[in-house]
């Protein structure tokens, strides 16, 4: 094998990697490529996932508000029926007390 030879075999080989490279980078980026139909779809999806989002924080906001209420609500029932208990416990006191003095006033 003569220099030249060598030459034209080497320029060969460099080229067929040189050709074998750049139709792998060309494969990979054709079947990578994101497609605008696919971007399309991205923001599809992102925007509905915003809107879950938002009205995940209005349900959110509702249940803490609405609990607010009820809580309110049941520490006023609560108020009023601790009351009310009272008003039971002074009324039996006082039923005892004109029991026990009509017994006693009859027995005299």
């Amino acid at each position: 094998m003569n220099r030249m030879q060598f030459v034209l075999v080497t320029a060969l080989v460099l080229f067929v990697a040189f050709a074998l490279g750049w139709f792998t980078n060309w494969l990979i980026h054709r079947f990578t490529r994101v497609r605008q139909q696919d971007l399309g779809e991205l923001d599809n999806m992102a925007q509905a996932l915003h809107e879950a989002e938002e009205i995940r924080d209005q349900a959110i906001t509702y249940v803490e508000t609405r609990e607010r209420d009820l809580t309110a609500r049941i520490k006023q029932l609560e108020a009023e029926v601790d009351a009310a208990m009272a008003g039971v416990r002074e009324a039996r006191a006082e039923a005892e007390y004109y029991r026990g003095q009509m017994q006693g006033g009859t027995q005299q």
